[in-house]
């Protein structure tokens, strides 16, 4: 009997839950499918987009070069995975939005619609940021071999591959002032509690920059400092403006 009584109460929980995970499928159907739509049309346009990257690194001087025949394959899909990164992004948030409105107050609400513009600016920024940095190793790169009389040559998959990792992966870090904020405007986390464990933070913003390419210690510090920055500033923000510290 309390067996059956267990499997029923196991059902009627499910059933309750069902439509909320139905939601959620519903919803993450629909954001791969965006990113599918924008991944094809950034392979389809692979040559016009890799032509764009080029021309904004203004590599004269620099040997760009093929190390296999089938190598533009790994070009088109690099190119599709970065369109569909960009495109998706914004759409994933408000999708967030939207599935945790009903659980949201009215202020809460407000405040998550206040910061989505901002949002999508730290995406693009620290983007933006990622391609400079790669842009200034590779220029850096370019110097010495000129200095040292020696032949330059860049695998061009490799060096895609790394601007998109670093640039995406930078526009994902930059989402963590907005992410604090709502953290410590709802209550969720304290102020006190972050402010004193900051040297976390500090860690695990090294510890990230880390895993990005490229790997020498002066990009590593580089990739360091904006992340350690911008906690700073969002704990500063949030104690002088939002007064998020006294609630």
């Amino acid at each position: 009997m309390p067996s059956k009584l267990h499997a029923a109460s196991v059902i009627e929980k499910s059933e309750q839950y069902m439509p909320f995970l139905l939601e959620v499928r519903r919803r993450i159907i629909f954001a791969f499918a965006v990113f599918f739509v924008a991944s094809a049309l950034g392979f389809i346009y692979y040559e016009k987009i890799i032509r764009a990257i080029l021309s904004a690194f203004e590599l004269e001087g620099v040997n760009i070069v093929f190390t296999s025949p089938f190598q533009f394959i790994n070009l088109a899909i690099n190119s599709g995975f970065m369109v569909g990164a960009i495109v998706v992004f914004p759409l994933i948030i408000w999708q967030i939005i939207l599935f945790t409105r009903p659980a949201l107050t009215k202020q809460e609400f407000r405040l998550i619609l206040s910061l989505l513009p901002l949002s999508i600016l730290l995406f693009l920024s620290g983007m933006g940021f990622g391609v400079l940095i790669m842009r200034w190793v590779i220029m850096l790169f370019y110097a010495k071999s000129q200095q040292l009389q020696i032949g330059n040559f860049l695998d061009v998959s490799q060096l895609l591959s790394q601007v998109i990792l670093t640039s995406v992966l930078m526009g994902v870090a930059f989402q963590f002032p907005i992410i604090l904020t709502l953290l410590l405007k709802t209550g969720m986390v304290l102020y006190k509690n972050i402010s004193d464990k900051r040297i976390i933070a500090y860690g695990l913003s090294l510890l990230f920059a880390a895993i990005l390419p490229p790997t020498d210690v002066l990009s590593l510090i580089i990739l360091t400092i904006p992340l350690i920055l911008l906690f700073e500033l969002t704990l500063a923000l949030n104690k002088y403006i939002l007064k998020t510290h006294v609630l």
